[in-house]
This record gives structure tokens, sequence and C-alpha cells, in this order.
């Protein structure tokens, strides 16, 4: 009787046989986009399930003292999974997926296919204020990326189908096909061809299908643009970009501020007792931050500013519109306090979500300002709405197309696309001239791992540096005399030059064939000569921990070395040669871009 393993070896043989690489690559590409798309779903209704569970009767008869509780007790059950069912970390969706492009050439581990999909809907769902796609985006690159191994796919392929699973993600997510192709090409860098973007157009028609079947014709934001673009309102556009260029800004630093806070804390308890406190009280004073905040948005483009504030303790005072004003400026600056708490704490979510609320919440406030200063000005609240929400995305997330088209896809909004360029330019160029890389990224470019359009550089980053570093060499101690040096070293290596380090492993200099060519012969210098007079500095070191791939060739290219040392944690490791790393880079070449 045949077994599972041996059909699918079948299967895979018969494969190779009827059906071409391309066409299987379109095949699994339709796959991976409904899987994704089952993923979007899975985390939709879970998350709904734990909100209609708690906000039944527990909130209709104790009201606001639960959005106190409810985050803490969240943050605790995430906790709890994490150490004692998942017994790993969960990272951030998006960065965490770069990272496995860049480094692990597409590999992702199996249980991320699962630890967002049971983790990101209690932490949303107990009220945290962060959002679902980044953990819907994980879910399905992990399952991309094990169908891609599953199937024997190569490193190329397995990336293209991580970047499927994005655009599926996003399209099932938010009904929005176009933009989630555009997001999958701006955030994983891939190419714009048709050997990318059929499978990207499939994986993204697959995924939406999916939705479509499970969910209904129901969309996220139900919207449709109702005040046609005016172009003497074209200096508020401007203003507008410049603002929300600042709140991007704003955005990302206290993200990075209260991120490197919490790092302080060493123990996961602590982070989670000091920032669970902290959600619980910000939601307690800001209701409307409980949970993503599609409510906010649906209800400001609706002009239902009082839903969307929900209740406060300023009830009594909201006939006044400068105190919803006041109230919208509170929710744009405690959005992203709060969305990065909640991560800080141990919460496992997405910022997507939370920059649109935020920039929603602030383009509505700015057309209440202008609309109420008693200059006459008339400017239309929902689409400011919209473009806060477009200019707080390209912004945060570097990511100024995704904006335009996404909100201009999801609303029919297509006869805003001048302001909406226009807010995104520069939002963007005023971001980008501040921070150089998004959230998403930072982390990455610092460490040198991240995915860019500029292949070369991609390639070198790709590089395994562990596999081209040499480690057999003779090492030699300074106070080695030159008989030592001729009988112990260069009698017994291959090699032409020597690494001299002392008791502890520290590297201190070289010694080569050349420096003793002309005395080792000379034996009545074998006991006087040492190796200490004879050895030299080196050219440059290659410090393991802090150098790209791009800065070594570099080092080489300014040296003009052929070999070159690596220091690893303060210590003497081994050695890089110029010709193992150029025929590592070729070879890394024609597995990408095969």
């Amino acid at each position: 009787m045949l077994n599972s393993k041996t059909l699918f070896t079948r299967f895979l043989k018969w494969r190779y046989k009827h059906i071409s690489n391309l066409q299987f690559v379109y095949l699994l590409s339709i796959i991976v986009g409904f899987l994704a798309g089952i993923g979007s779903v899975i985390l939709k209704n879970f998350t709904h399930f734990i909100q209609n569970l708690l906000e039944g009767n527990f909130i209709k008869y104790y009201h606001h003292i639960l959005y106190f509780i409810f985050p803490i007790l969240g943050l605790i059950l995430v906790f709890i999974i994490k150490k004692y069912f998942i017994k790993r970390e969960i990272h951030h969706g998006i960065p965490s997926t770069l990272f496995s492009i860049s480094k692990r050439n597409g590999i992702i581990e199996r249980y991320k296919i699962y630890a967002s999909l049971i983790t990101a809907p209690i932490t949303v769902g107990f009220g945290g204020s962060v959002g679902l796609q980044g953990p819907a985006v994980s879910t399905g690159a992990a399952l991309a990326s094990n169908v891609a191994q599953l199937f024997h796919m190569n490193t190329k392929t397995r990336m293209l189908l991580i970047g499927c699973a994005t655009a599926g993600a996003m399209s099932s997510m938010f009904k929005a096909p176009i933009a989630a192709i555009i997001f999958a090409v701006e955030i994983f860098s891939l190419d714009i061809a048709s050997a990318s973007l059929i499978p990207l157009l499939l994986a993204s028609v697959s995924a939406i299908f999916t939705s479509y079947f499970f969910l209904g014709t129901e969309v996220l934001f139900g919207f449709e643009i109702q005040d046609d673009f005016k172009m003497d309102h074209i200096f508020f556009y401007i203003f507008l970009g410049v603002v929300t260029g600042m709140a991007s800004v704003y955005f990302s630093k206290i993200f990075f501020k209260i991120t490197h806070y919490f790092e302080k804390f060493k123990n996961p308890l602590k982070r989670l007792l000091f920032g669970g406190i902290a959600i619980g009280l910000i939601l307690f004073l800001v209701p409307p931050l409980y949970g993503e905040g599609y409510g906010i948005i649906n209800n400001l483009l609706h002009g239902d500013h009082l839903a969307a504030i929900g209740d406060t303790v300023f009830d009594e005072y909201i006939d006044n519109i400068w105190v919803v004003i006041g109230l919208l400026a509170g929710i744009t600056i405690f959005k992203a306090i709060a969305m990065t708490t909640t991560f800080a704490a141990g919460g496992v979510g997405g910022i997507f979500i939370p920059t649109l609320v935020m920039g929603s919440a602030l383009g509505n406030l700015l057309a209440k300002i202008l609309n109420n200063i008693g200059m006459d000005f008339n400017v239309s609240e929902s689409n400011f709405t919209l473009l806060g929400m477009t200019g707080l995305m390209a912004g945060v997330l570097h990511a100024p197309l995704t904006a335009i088209f996404l909100i201009a896809e999801i609303t029919g909004g297509y006869s805003l696309f001048v302001p909406l360029m226009l807010v995104s330019a520069i939002s963007f160029s005023i971001t980008r001239y501040f921070i150089s890389n998004s959230i998403y990224t930072l982390e990455l470019a610092k460490r040198g791992a991240l995915i860019t359009h500029d292949k070369d550089k991609n390639v070198l980053m790709m590089l395994d540096i562990d596999k081209v570093i040499e480690t057999n060499f003779v090492n030699l101690s300074p106070d080695m005399n030159l008989g030592e040096i001729v009988n112990n070293a260069v009698a017994k290596s291959t090699r032409n030059h020597f690494p001299v380090v002392n008791d502890e492993n520290e590297f201190l200099g070289i010694l080569s064939l050349n420096d003793i060519r002309s005395v080792m012969f000379k034996k009545d210098l074998y006991e006087t000569v040492q190796v200490r007079s004879l050895m030299h500095a080196a050219t440059d070191i290659i410090y393991y921990e802090k150098d790209s791939t791009e800065e070594i060739l570099n080092k080489f290219k300014k040296t003009g070395s052929w070999n070159l040392v690596v220091v690893k944690n303060g210590k003497y490791h081994g050695f890089i040669s110029k010709s193992r790393l150029l025929t590592a880079y070729r070879r890394k070449l024609i597995q990408v871009t095969s």
C-alpha cells in the first residue's frame, strides 16, 4: 500500500514531466493567495468573536473600568501562550519576514503559520491598540515559504511566493487587489516584470475571492467619495501634506523611543506589568483607542464624530466643536503611544491600521479647524479624513504609492487622485528627510539586512558570511622564535600568512612568508629572532558583528589586499579572501536571478 510520502514523490515526478516551472509557479501563487486569504479571514473572525464576547453585558454593566482590565488580561494570555505553548518570541510580522528574505533565503519557521493567528486576535480582541495587517502578512508569508519548501522551489521563487502571500493578505483584508500588489512591490522590493507581476495578480485575485466567499461583499470602509476635488483648495492640501509629514515623524520617533525604553526591562514580566498598566490607563482615559479602531475611521468618514469619539468624561461639553477637536487631537496623539505600548508590553499585532486611525483623526480635526476658525472656509471633512490616512501611510510606512491606490480603491475616490498624490508626496518627502527608513525597515537597515531595489546590494546582503570565512590557519604567538615559525608553522601549513595572537586569542598582527623569506634559512637566527620583531599590522580588519558584506568589499578595494583578518567578539576568528568572497557572490547571483 502506498504511503503519503510515496504518493507525493510520484506527484513531483509527474509535475516535472507535465507542468513547466512557470506554470507551476502560477499555480502555487493561486494556492498561496488562497491560503493568505484564509489566514486573514481567520484573524478577523477570531478577533471579532472575542470582541463580541467581551463587549456584551460586560461592557454594558461595568463599562469604563473594563477598558483598563481587558488589555492587561489579553497581554497576560498572550504571554502564557508564547511562554508555555509556542515557546518562542513572536516578532513584528513584516520586519521578521523581510529579515527571513534577506538573511534566511526566504526560509520561515513553521510555527509562524499559527503563532500570530492565535496571539494577534487575543491582543486586539482584548483591546490592544494594534492592527491585524502585520500578523496577516506574517501568517501568509510563513505559509508561502513552507509551500515553496514542500515543492522544492528555488530561492527566487520562494521569495516571490512570499511577496504573493503579502499581496494576498492585504487584498483579502481590504478588498483592494491593486493596492495589495503595489504594497508587495514597495515593501518587499519585488521586480515589476511579467515573471513576478502575473503571480502577484493571481495571488491577489485568489485572496479577494476567498474573502468574498467567506465574508461576502462587506468592506472595512463602506464609503464612497461625495465631494469632488476643488482646485481652490490646493493650498489646504499642501498644508495637510506638511502636517501629516510632521505627524509621521512624531509617530515613528514615539515608536522608537518607547520601544527603546521598554528594552531596558530585561524581565518580560516587568515589561508586561508596566506596559499593561500603561495601556490600561490610556484606554480608560481615551476609550476610542480600544482595539483596532475601524469604528473611528468609518464614523468620521460618515460625519458622525460623536460616535467616533464615544463616551468620555467630556460628554457634557461635547456640543462645543472645539472640545470635539481637542478629543480628536487626543486620539491623534495617543494612538501612536497606545500602539507602541501594546507592542512593548508583549502584544502581537501590526502598525498598518493604527496608522490609518491616526491619519483619519488628524485629517478630520484639521478640516474642522479650517471650517470653524471664522474665515468662511468650507473644506470637505470626509475628504480630509481620507487624505489624512493617505499622508500617514505614505510617511510612516514609506509607501506613498500604496497610500494613494489603497484609499482610491477602497472608496472609489479616483476623483481625488491629485490631492492624494500631493499629500502623499509631501508627507513622504518630509518623513524621509528626518527618518531614512520606516518602522518596518529601520532596524534591518542598521544591521545591513534590508532588501531594496538595488539587486547588487541585495545579493551581497544575502551572502552567508560564515561560509566565506576560512579558519584553517596556524596561529603564532609573539614570543615564538624563528625556528618554531619554520618548523611548526611554515612546514605544516599550505598558507603563506599566519595570524599572531596572544594567550586570550586577541589579534595582534600578521606574519607572512615575505616577512621571513630573507632569514628563514639562516639557522643561526632561529633562537634569537622572534615573531614580534617580524610581524606587521593588518592593512584592515573585518569586524564580524558590524561590517556588512558591502563594507567588507569596500575594505578590499581600499586596501588592495587579497586577504583580510576577521575579528569576532574581540577575538581572532579567521580570514576572508577576496577570491572566495567574489566566487560566493557569483554563485548567489545565479541562485537569486536564475
